[in-house]
């Protein structure tokens, strides 16, 4: 009677697990299942300057149930358009390397370009910059992410290693080596509404002493329109170590979010 007891209580953790990482409804550990798109629409301000905003789309498929492939794509604003420019794009690949029941595991890779990147405009400038070498930031990230996931709560954890320089494949060179840490929870209050959270930090390994980084919190409530549907409100902050001293950046940053599996 105990082992039917044990087995069923371990079934039903591994299927509220599964069920809950694989809801788009801003789960940390979310993953399409096999031939599953999903498409994650982000505009949010900075912490340090309200004035400036950055429309991020993400969009992915899932190759096989523990295997998928996304690409991303930002453009970001600052003074009413007067500077502009698409800065962020990426492709990321993305494994599900541990997957017991409510415990699952990620190892995934991105290529990515940052900074100006593809164009950048600016009026002071009255000029347009088209894969300015002086702008434009090549970045490589290899990273894991890890926890524990009920239909009720969430809590992962993420470290990431990424390598950046003004060229694709120059190894070689001398780049940045930046690390991140982060932690993120969601906790769910019904079949509508949950609440995410997000800790981060990020540091540049090759200066420590000069630059100790920065860490980054995150707070949000996302809406439940439908099994495959939610929307998001969100509120971030900072703390930066540029300066040799830990300071609290000026102001909140605010994003909302849209988040579609079909």
């Amino acid at each position: 009677m105990k082992k039917i007891a044990l087995t069923s209580l371990l079934a039903v953790v591994a299927a509220s697990g599964a069920h809950a990482a694989n809801i788009i409804d801003g789960n940390p550990l979310y993953m399409p299942g096999q031939n599953r798109f999903y498409s994650v629409t982000d505009l949010y301000s900075h912490s340090e300057d309200t004035d400036s905003y950055t429309l991020m789309e993400e969009f992915g498929y899932g190759i096989l149930d523990n295997l998928a492939v996304n690409v991303r794509a930002g453009m970001a604003e600052v003074d009413a358009f007067d500077d502009y420019g698409m800065g962020n794009l990426g492709v990321k690949l993305t494994f599900r390397a541990l997957d017991l029941g409510a415990w699952k595991a990620d190892v995934y890779g991105e290529y990515g370009i940052n900074g100006g990147s593809i164009f950048w405009h600016s009026d002071a400038a009255d000029d347009t910059f088209w894969f300015d070498k002086d702008m434009t930031e090549y970045n490589w990230t290899a990273g894991i992410r890890g926890g524990y996931t009920t239909s009720v709560f969430t809590v992962a954890g993420r470290v990431e290693f990424a390598y950046e320089n003004s060229e694709s494949f120059n190894w070689g060179d001398e780049g940045m080596h930046t690390w991140t840490f982060g932690l993120d929870g969601q906790y769910v209050i019904n079949d509508d509404f949950n609440l995410v959270a997000t800790v981060e930090y990020k540091g540049l390994s090759d200066s420590w002493a000069k630059n100790a980084g920065r860490w980054l919190g995150e707070f949000g409530v996302n809406y439940n329109i439908d099994a495959t549907k939610f929307v998001g409100l969100y509120v971030n902050g900072e703390i930066a170590h540029a300066t040799g001293d830990w300071e609290w950046e000026d102001g909140f940053g605010f994003g909302a979010k849209f988040g579609i599996d079909f």
